[in-house]
């Protein structure tokens, strides 16, 4: 809007029905719950949500994903030996992978407010996001779904108390840039799967 029309007011009707609907639109993301808004600004940032109501989905989606993706028997990264288990039954190669097609890995918390998903050296080690496979499958609950950053690294602070993770970072850009974009300027854009199951 110029800067005339903000000092003086607006005669044109269309800018007011424009005002209107702005406000209704911020007044529909303030009424969204934090799961939707999550969804919402995970897929706008190009992941990919795969909802799963037990952990029988869990293991029919990601068989789904590696079968999208042939990636059966293929080498993987992955730390979290609580998930071992599913890369097992698909003969996926984990143990020291000299070139992984992905990682499995779980997360802290997932953000809200930005659609991003918060790591820590308990997933990810000491890697950082340009590092990791350009393939990353997420495993992670509902209950995880925070509100803003400041929420995930509160969270981080109570789980852990005196062993606190080191490398606490965020991946919010699931697609490359359609055009040169300086909000994702030093990240780098990964294929991400996000397995989302139910727990409340």
């Amino acid at each position: 809007m110029s800067l005339f029309r903000k000092i003086f007011g607006s005669i044109n009707p269309t800018s007011e029905e424009g005002k209107e609907s702005e406000l209704s639109k911020s007044s529909a993301e303030k009424a969204m719950s934090i799961d939707e808004q999550f969804i919402f600004n995970f897929k706008k940032n190009g992941g990919k949500f795969l909802y799963c109501e037990n952990t029988d989905e869990v293991k029919e989606q990601f068989e789904n994903i590696l079968e999208e993706n042939d990636w059966f028997e293929s080498q993987v990264l992955c730390f979290d030996p609580s998930l071992f288990g599913m890369l097992d039954d698909n003969k996926l190669i984990y143990d020291r992978p000299a070139n992984p097609k992905f990682i499995l890995a779980s997360c802290e918390n997932l953000i809200a407010d930005e659609g991003s998903i918060l790591f820590s050296s308990k997933q990810i080690k000491q890697l950082k996001p340009y590092e990791l496979p350009a393939n990353i499958v997420v495993l992670a609950k509902t209950s995880q779904i925070l509100p803003a950053k400041s929420d995930g690294l509160s969270a981080i602070k109570k789980k852990y108390e005196r062993d606190y993770p080191t490398n606490i970072t965020t991946i919010k850009y699931f697609e490359k840039a359609k055009e040169e974009d300086f909000t994702q300027y030093g990240s780098s854009a990964k294929n991400l799967y996000l397995l989302l199951l139910e727990d409340l």
